[in-house]
């Protein structure tokens, strides 16, 4: 700790082109996973999935049993938030999933998360991924241009509130994170405007920035498994997350095979592979 604060962990170029690593594995376990929620799949089915690519590669998942989770990803389905446990559950047409995963390579870490549409989305569903997903976008760009780790939530607010059409709430309770050589670390990366600038962007760091959006109000609920978490008032909700970095040339998007540059290049930011 360093007055009062967490201290924060920066990493070398090799030591992020390890976690590049890890994030390319955990992007093709997502692409899996992703590409198999179909109607009458269950949750399990897709964990079963994503452990298979983990497994083909050699890598580690970082979820499974930690703090006890019993499983590989996070499958949050319609008005559950985050850390849905895979199970029995049955995807249904129309369901909207938050498909949240990770894993370590040689001991570093990787987190990533993606929401899928089963079957035929209502358009406001829709909406909702699309606005989080390009809500995550603005914030890595503004890890890129910015200065502290506070305009990243500044950019994700400013981004959800321009938004035409009906307002999407976002969540306080649940944050990005600092990762590295744990899944979990400081520096916490808010997703909305607040007075506070946070840590100084600088080379070595490196952030899961992860914006969770609902169609409804903001408050949550955890169920008695004692990981699940929902809305209050059933409403659906979206997750989106990537693990970044930072060097001393530019940042590169470590759980994107292109470094991230299909969504940057538009917004401004030409990502540049770790030297």
């Amino acid at each position: 700790m360093a007055f009062g604060q967490p201290r924060i962990e920066y990493k070398t170029n090799e030591q992020m082109r390890i976690m590049h690593q890890a994030g390319l594995v955990l992007s093709r376990a997502l692409d899996a996973a992703v590409a198999a929620a179909k109607p009458g799949v269950t949750t399990k089915d897709l964990d079963d999935v994503f452990a298979a690519v983990l497994n083909d590669a050699g890598a580690k998942s970082n979820f499974l049993g930690y703090h006890g989770f019993p499983a590989t990803i996070c499958t949050s389905v319609n008005e559950e938030v985050v850390h849905g446990i895979p199970g029995s559950k049955l995807l249904q047409d129309g369901d909207i999933i938050s498909i949240d995963g990770g894993c370590i390579v040689d001991g570093w870490h990787s987190d990533s998360a993606r929401t899928v549409i089963v079957g035929t989305a209502d358009p406001e569903d829709q909406r909702l991924s699309d606005v989080t997903e390009a809500a995550m976008w603005r914030g890595i760009a503004a890890l890129a241009t910015g200065k502290y780790v506070g305009d990243i939530g500044n950019a994700i607010d400013d981004y959800v509130s321009s938004v035409q059409g009906k307002p999407l709430g976002i969540l306080e309770d649940y944050v990005g994170h600092g990762i590295g050589s744990e899944m979990h670390m400081a520096p916490d990366v808010l997703n909305y405007r607040t007075g506070h600038r946070g840590p100084k962007i600088r080379p070595g760091l490196c952030l899961a920035i992860e914006p969770m959006l609902v169609r409804g109000d903001i408050e949550t609920a955890t169920l008695d498994d004692d990981w699940t978490v929902v809305t209050t008032d059933g409403k659906r909700s979206c997750q989106w997350e990537h693990s970044v970095a930072v060097h001393d040339k530019g940042i590169w998007v470590l759980s994107a095979a292109d470094g991230g540059a299909a969504q940057l290049v538009p917004l401004g930011v030409v990502p540049v592979p770790i030297p």
